[in-house]
């Protein structure tokens, strides 16, 4: 079990939560209800299962590095760099874990809802912190409405049109163009977060394929042997395009090593940095 889709259907099933995305478990909640699973002594009162800052998600984390402790756990991790809630660094950790669960776990029954006292476990609508943006523009369109001036008729304006058609500060119109800024605000901060989810799956599949890359370059093979015809099998995919699909590049008696060397440095330069964030 390794792929996204099935981690977060094991953490749901485990601990009953629903839980959407890798980059969700950065909070340290589930990790350490995981490890309670295991263990049964972590103290699952003090973790903050609705936590939306990153001090609350840094407390969760010590809880979880308590318990490690504990147990003599040697397994390294690096809150500050999970609690950015980013995909690839809590993917890895939760691989590693689930790793860890299967050899430890001795199948006991375990009530997740009643360990922490019915509190949702996963996270809550309306718990995500507002952006600043989101902030600032809420309250600048937050008004009142104008007190009345008890004796003092509203002035007339030209016509009499002016007065009916003016939007006074509290109005129906301003509630909802304040309700629209911060709708929109919201559905810009969900599309950043697809856009940097996106971005580092990208890299992190682009890294696999290219440690692929790496170790059929450097790995000899005997000519003319099935071994040899399956690694140049497996680059003319890795270096096919739209103006060169890969069953072009399959026969591999008609490429030489030159040329597949000369398509490997272009690749080299194409290569991404694995200290490279978005």
């Amino acid at each position: 079990m390794g792929s996204r889709q099935e981690l977060i259907s094991w953490v749901n099933g485990l601990l009953q939560t629903n839980y959407a995305r890798v980059e969700q478990l950065g909070t340290g909640a589930a990790y350490c209800q995981i490890m309670d699973s295991i263990y049964g002594d972590v103290r699952v009162e003090r973790v903050k299962f609705n936590a939306n800052q990153q001090y609350e998600y840094v407390e969760n984390f010590k809880i979880l590095q308590n318990t490690m402790t504990k147990h003599k756990v040697n397994k390294p991790i690096d809150p500050p760099r999970l609690i950015k809630c980013r995909f690839q660094d809590n993917f890895e950790f939760l691989q590693w874990l689930k790793r860890f669960w299967d050899e430890m776990y001795q199948g006991q029954d375990y009530d997740a809802v009643g360990r922490r006292n019915g509190k949702p476990g996963g996270p809550v609508e309306g718990n995500r912190p507002m952006s600043s943006a989101s902030s600032s523009s809420a309250g600048a369109y937050r008004t009142r409405p104008a007190p009345r001036v008890a004796g003092r008729p509203a002035p007339a304006a030209a016509g009499g049109m002016a007065a009916r058609g003016a939007v006074r500060p509290g109005s129906r119109t301003t509630t909802a163009g304040a309700q629209q800024v911060q709708e929109l605000n919201r559905q810009i901060a969900d599309a950043r977060v697809m856009v940097e989810t996106a971005e580092k799956e990208r890299d992190f599949y682009f890294n696999k394929l290219r440690e692929i890359e790496v170790f059929i370059q450097q790995s000899e093979f005997d000519a003319g042997s099935e071994l040899e015809t399956l690694a140049k099998h497996i680059q003319a995919i890795l270096y096919s395009t739209d103006d060169a699909p890969a069953d072009e590049l399959d026969n591999a008696q008609d490429l030489t090593d030159e040329q597949y060397e000369n398509v490997a440095g272009t690749m080299d330069k194409l290569h991404v940095d694995e200290e490279e964030t978005f």
